[in-house]
């Protein structure tokens, strides 16, 4: 594989850390070229030109070269500015960027996911309620990655979910109708929502507080099982501050 040369392609920092004595490793995702390791060479100097500029939510245009997997920054710039995070809205910030680097293999170009995670950001630094932001990024990135949950059909039937009814998810099928019999919530991936909340959900609609907290369940069982076994650090944060 020849040496390829990308420039000014428009990205983000996901996370970054120390190589060596002056360098650092950086997790990009960036719109044409989804998630990338880049290597930033002397960028810990105090004089280096990326030394100020190679921070998280905030748009770059990145230039790089690579014949392997770890390219080399060569350049960056700004690309346009934005109010920074703060408080909850940079936990939820850090919560996208960890779904990221757990759940997008590298080189995968998923442009979609890259302006819904643009279009987050951005909700996140006007104000908006940070439970609907992050439960539609989390559906997004679950349909980009082939695992788009089903919403508005019953899984056996194939019958339009009832607003009236109750169901139990199951991640690997999608909602059940419940007729009488009890089930656990969350034992084995499973949980219960209401049909309400799966129609909301399917149309993004965050302004009920019983679908805010059953979606929030719903998600949570479905990333658990792309997952397995592992501990997303920033949900566990976030859930200390506020419940989200």
């Amino acid at each position: 594989m020849g040496r390829r040369r990308i420039e000014q392609e428009l990205g983000y920092v996901l996370h970054s850390y120390a190589y060596k004595e002056t360098s650092l490793i950086v997790e990009v995702f960036s719109r044409r070229w989804g998630r990338l390791g880049l290597l930033a060479r002397g960028a810990r100097r105090p004089r280096s030109a990326m030394r100020g500029l190679l921070l998280g939510f905030h748009p770059l245009r990145l230039s790089w070269s690579a014949s392997a997997e770890l390219g080399t920054l060569t350049a960056v710039e700004w690309a346009s500015g934005r109010p920074a995070l703060a408080g909850i809205a940079l936990m939820c910030g850090f919560y996208l960027n960890e779904l990221l680097l757990r759940l997008l293999p590298r080189e995968d170009p998923h442009e979609r996911l890259f302006d819904a995670y643009e279009a987050g950001l951005a909700r996140l630094s006007e104000g908006h309620a940070p439970a609907g932001v992050l439960r539609s990024f989390e559906r997004r990135l679950l349909a980009e990655l082939g695992y788009a949950p089903l919403l508005e059909q019953e899984a056996a039937s194939g019958l339009p979910v009832d607003p009236q009814r109750s169901y139990r998810y199951e991640p690997e099928l999608g909602p059940v109708p419940l007729n009488g019999e009890a089930a656990v919530p969350h034992r084995g991936g499973v949980c219960v929502v209401s049909g309400q909340t799966l129609l909301d959900v399917a149309r993004d609609d965050y302004g009920r507080p019983q679908t805010r907290e059953e979606a929030r369940a719903l998600m949570r069982a479905l990333i658990a099982e792309r997952l397995p076994g592992q501990m997303l650090h920033t949900r566990n944060v976030l859930r200390e501050l506020q419940d989200l």
